[in-house]
């Protein structure tokens, strides 16, 4: 009797275990297909408008990926080749995940400047910079292609998981031009994980149509840097008269 009585509580705890995994699975699978169309409904959104990450979800951008090297603060600078005293320009910093180790390799002598479109973004770099005694950070609040950002000023300029929310990119990437100093480079980090996500090709296209030529490129198809150096248009030189 209390064979069958040990048993049947088996089965009942195997059943109840087996219930509580099937709805653990359809939470799961829910909350799959609810970041798929909220990831999907952002993408087609952004190709219309900006639609940069909420200030309030900065938390989710301001910590290292654990999933791709390729998107680590430490990896994204090594790329760089960054020596002391060069000025680099962060577009779209959000919180300040590498713009504070930006300013830190560059030195007193150099100068990062942290640009994004919020206000609020930018506040919490400004925290971060002087809880970390930087004193070599400038902040600009302005949108890519609105012609803010000085002339021939940069060594380097980074972008990492931001040009696919620029609608106006051929603007943006013009005004970059312009503000990079001769044979300046422009860094561009793009991750699958990000709902603007822009492939290899495109930025390719991108950026030989606005006068760069890429100089390197580390990653794969899904999570790379691009390295991209600035070529000063050849001036037209008139034939001289016979």
């Amino acid at each position: 009797m209390e064979f069958f009585r040990e048993n049947k509580l088996h089965i009942q705890y195997s059943i109840n275990y087996h219930i509580r995994m099937y709805q653990a699975l359809q939470v799961f699978l829910l909350g799959l297909g609810l970041f798929a169309l909220i990831w999907f409904i952002w993408r087609k959104a952004s190709t219309q408008k900006s639609h940069p990450l909420p200030v309030w979800l900065s938390w989710m951008v301001a910590m290292d990926n654990p999933f791709t090297k390729i998107n680590r603060a430490a990896t994204i600078i090594e790329h760089l080749d960054l020596k002391p005293g060069l000025c680099v320009a962060d577009i779209g910093c959000g919180p300040g995940r590498n713009t504070i180790p930006l300013a830190k390799a560059v030195g007193p002598d150099g100068k990062v400047s942290a640009i994004d479109i919020q206000r609020g973004m930018l506040d919490q770099v400004e925290l971060k910079a002087t809880q970390s005694d930087l004193h070599n950070i400038d902040l600009i609040q302005t949108a890519m292609g609105e012609e803010e950002l000085p002339h021939m000023h940069y060594d380097r300029v980074l972008m990492v998981t931001v040009i696919g929310e620029i609608p106006e990119q051929h603007s943006a990437i013009q005004e970059i031009h312009r503000s990079l100093k001769p044979e300046g480079i422009l860094s561009i980090t793009e991750v699958i994980f990000d709902p603007h996500f822009q492939s290899r090709g495109k930025i390719r296209r991108l950026l030989s149509d606005n006068g760069f030529e890429e100089i390197a490129f580390f990653g794969g198809p899904l999570a790379y840097t691009i390295n991209f150096q600035k070529i000063l248009k050849p001036t037209h030189q008139p034939t001289a008269a016979r």
